[in-house]
């Protein structure tokens, strides 16, 4: 249904509001949401500032295709079942893209060329929200059964998008989790303070109830073979993620109190359900001068989790220059801003840095106790086009350091299990290649997500979840209904 734009003068009346965030001092007591509930006008204000464009931009920037500008309409009209019935149209689990996207489609918007975008994120995240509270979410499992089977190895979201799709097209579902609870990282790997842990839990005890089948504590090609899945099952489909950690080689790295990140912010995680870890264990800031290496959302959430736990300081390093706060005449609108951006973790405190390189670690009885770095200038690109790097001699430095976390991003799936046995083709990067369907080069098998198109973001391990839910529809059915949400 085509809707018209709800009020013409709304973006020139009302400027941008999101919803309040809890005051520092009460949010690093706990690991809670960190926002305040958002009234219901404030909500219909800021739908009504989207202009419902011509040509919607918002689209261009989020690969699910969400009606963007459809349900900002039926939220200013106070049309909440609609509204979410339009966002379900496109998006399995709008609850999550609320909290966690980095919202591609606001620096699409229209707006943005000369102004504050529409708050397209945080009104998703009102309408989800809403139908949980109304009761409007409910389990509606398929009228039919096909009688074919499909595993879905991963349960992260895109795992989960793909176990949804394909359930509704009355296929029987199974989701391996290769850790003790559904949800991948959504579960393990996010900090609560970003997406409390029964926002992902209501939603799989929907499906659940919807007819699909969790299996936790199951890593193919570990403990259950490959073999086990190709019997039992007529398609499988790989969704479990670029998981190998990117390591930084330089002396000292053997020392203890060097981590991944993801290996820190699961075990918190972990905590934050009771779960009890020996002292020897325990990867903790409380009382520690911490150095986050990396200066995305994953080092964002180490900083969030160690203002938490007590850190004496933490400093977070980035090798390349500090971001322009505006976008830069290379970077146009609507292409995705380069520019600075601050999560709700450095409003909390900690050091940020740019332009510095790790050279080195050093330590005491095993245990790191420093960081040996130098800053670095960067000049014009060489031939491959990528800035060229240089240290600035004279501005070595140490930094005391008792926990370095490695925020570095991923490199790849795990090969070693799973992949060789299955012995699908990998890209020149090791991610598992697919054609458009998302089928690999082993029929019958496919993969979506992080572990074919590498580490990205929320929405696109959504879509590409839809996308593989698709094309493995298509294969067993020989026709499908299910909507492909990429192009490529």
């Amino acid at each position: 249904m085509w809707l018209q734009m709800g009020k013409p003068t709304g973006f020139t009346e009302f400027r941008r509001q999101v919803p309040q965030r809890k005051p520092v001092e009460d949010r690093l007591k706990n690991y809670q949401e960190i926002y305040l509930p958002w009234a219901e006008e404030l909500s219909k204000t800021q739908g009504s500032r989207c202009m419902n464009c011509g040509i919607p931009f918002c689209h261009s920037g989020c690969p699910l295709g969400n009606l963007i500008p459809d349900w900002n309409d039926l939220v200013y009209r106070g049309k909440w079942k609609e509204a979410l019935d339009s966002l379900h149209a496109t998006n399995n689990f709008p609850e999550f893209t609320g909290r966690i996207c980095p919202a591609p489609c606001e620096a699409a918007c229209t707006l943005s060329i000369n102004n504050d975008p529409v708050t397209i994120e945080f009104i998703e995240k009102a309408i989800s929200d809403r139908g949980w509270a109304e009761g409007w979410i409910v389990p509606h499992p398929p009228t039919w059964r096909s009688g074919k089977s499909v595993a879905v190895v991963g349960s992260g979201p895109s795992g989960l998008a793909t176990a949804a799709q394909l359930n509704h097209a009355g296929h029987l579902v199974t989701v391996y989790e290769r850790n003790e609870t559904i949800g991948g990282l959504l579960r393990l790997g996010i900090p609560d303070f970003k997406l409390e842990k029964d926002v992902v839990q209501r939603r799989v005890n929907q499906m659940a109830a919807e007819g699909v089948t969790f299996v936790t504590n199951a890593h193919i090609g570990q403990n259950v073979p490959v073999s086990d899945l190709k019997e039992k099952f007529d398609a499988i489909v790989l969704t479990g993620g670029s998981t190998v950690p990117r390591d930084l080689d330089v002396p000292g790295r053997e020392l203890t109190g060097i981590y991944p990140a993801m290996d820190y912010l699961m075990m918190q995680n972990r905590t934050n359900t009771g779960v009890e870890f020996p002292e020897p264990e325990q990867i903790s800031a409380t009382g520690k001068h911490v150095v986050i290496l990396g200066g995305g959302d994953t080092g964002a959430d180490c900083l969030g989790t160690a203002h938490r736990q007590g850190a004496l300081s933490v400093h977070q390093f980035e090798l390349l220059p500090e971001p322009p706060v505006e976008r830069s005449e290379g970077n146009p609108w609507p292409q995705w801003p380069l520019i600075l951006r601050s999560a709700s973790a450095h409003e909390e405190g900690g050091v940020r840095d740019y332009n510095i390189q790790t050279k080195s670690f050093s330590g005491s009885n095993g245990q790191v106790t420093k960081l040996h770095g130098i800053r670095l200038e960067w000049g014009a690109p060489d031939e491959t086009g990528r800035p060229t790097m240089k240290e600035i001699e004279g501005t070595e430095f140490e930094i005391e350091a008792d926990l370095v976390l490695f925020a570095l991003g991923f490199l790849h799936p795990e090969k070693n299990g799973m992949l060789d046995d299955l012995g699908v083709e990998l890209d020149g990067r090791g991610n598992v290649t697919t054609n458009t369907d998302r089928m690999t080069s082993v029929p019958g098998v496919f993969a979506a997500g992080d572990m074919h198109r590498g580490q990205s973001l929320v929405v696109w391990a959504l879509a590409e979840g839809r996308q593989a839910a698709h094309g493995v529809d298509k294969y067993l059915m020989g026709a499908t209904e299910l909507p492909a949400p990429l192009s490529a």
